[in-house]
């Protein structure tokens, strides 16, 4: 017998919002999830009882980021007042660094990161997500996470330099 719909969405709703944020940004992630989710409540009575809800969500907001990618295509981009001076709040920063970084990876190694790493789904799953090989989807997973290895290491590096001068 399958969940009530609404402790679904209380018990993956966390994981589909990081996996938003991750391929799409703060943005438009809540966007995503609330349009991954009204889906999903319509398809939900036809899901069978043995499948992988969490999968099946994350499949629905894999959709839902490319639908909210092509629509940000055609308009234009706002881009909001820049400080005068950066912020010295070091876990506000870093944590903004790294969804920096997270966001310039190239789109496949940025989904592969978001949806291994945030919503733990296995390499056949982000595959067909992709629409490439599970070895494909384990490569831009590497190669994303050691990019951000490079940029984030080097990034905190630099800014600890500069701490210090």
């Amino acid at each position: 017998m399958k969940q009530p719909f609404e402790k679904v969405v209380v018990q993956h709703g966390s994981t589909v919002l990081r996996v938003a944020r991750a391929v799409l940004g703060h943005a438009d992630a809540d966007d995503a999830w609330s349009d991954t989710f009204l889906a999903a409540m319509k398809a939900y009575p036809d899901l069978p009882a043995d499948a992988n809800v969490e999968a099946w969500l994350v499949t629905i907001a894999h959709r839902k980021a490319i639908d909210v990618v092509r629509a940000t295509s055609r308009r234009a981009t706002p881009v909001p007042d820049t400080p005068d001076r950066p912020s010295h709040d070091h876990a506000e920063g870093h944590h903004r660094e790294l969804t920096e970084a997270v966001a310039a990876l190239p789109t496949k190694q940025r989904q592969a990161v978001a949806y291994h790493y945030l919503a733990g789904l296995p390499y056949a799953e982000i595959a067909t997500l992709l629409d490439s090989s599970a070895a494909a989807a384990r490569r831009a997973a590497a190669d994303g996470i050691a990019a951000l290895r490079r940029s984030y290491t080097h990034d905190t590096e630099t800014e600890s330099a500069d701490d210090h001068r």
